[in-house]
């Protein structure tokens, strides 16, 4: 059975409640959600709790939930939103903090959590950290979620170009970014 209609025999039986079929779309994207809000937002544990978030909203969702794409795409947008309303929610309790005179947060993950990524992923996500937040966001979606630019720009609100633009200079830097690492 071909993918694309394996997908759509899934999404039904999971739509008439079939415990089992959410099970396997779970199986299916957990990984590739983790790794796009890991890479979004630098941080394991609030990725894993996006990534949480958004199947418990799905199956909340099911019998409403109406599918003009992929579910891999619906589930990389819903990712994308999360991560957004993290980073705004975020900011305004860095800025609460600092009004009160806590000064700013740290955010790091403990070294055991690193770890379980593994080296190479650690040195991607250090590297993705440095860019601008449209650009990381724009080459996760593409490179990782493999989004097409026209999904990403309806997601950024922007326009094609802008999103192929944001792409080629995110890669660009990270190439150079990476590159540096290994230089001697």
């Amino acid at each position: 059975m071909g993918d694309m209609l394996e997908e759509k025999l899934l999404i039904w039986r999971f739509k008439r409640g079939s415990a089992e079929a959410f099970e396997q779309i779970y199986a299916r994207h957990k990984n590739d959600l983790l790794k796009l809000a890991v890479v979004l937002l630098t941080d394991v544990n609030a990725a894993e709790d996006i990534v949480h978030d958004v199947f418990v909203h799905l199956a909340r969702m099911r019998r409403s939930m109406r599918l003009t794409g992929s579910l891999r795409g619906l589930l990389a947008t819903a990712v994308v939103n999360r991560v957004r309303n993290a980073r705004r929610d975020g900011q305004r309790r860095r800025d609460r903090a600092e009004i009160k005179g806590a000064g700013p947060q740290a955010n790091a993950s403990s070294p055991e959590q690193w770890a379980i990524l593994g080296e190479q992923m650690q040195r991607l996500s250090d590297a993705m950290a440095q860019l601008p937040d449209e650009q990381r966001e724009a080459v996760a979606l593409h490179e990782g979620a493999e989004m097409t630019f026209p999904q990403i720009a309806r997601l950024q609100r922007v326009s094609v170009n802008t999103v192929q633009g944001r792409c080629r200079y995110g890669l660009q830097k990270l190439r150079s970014l990476l590159n540096s690492e290994v230089a001697p």
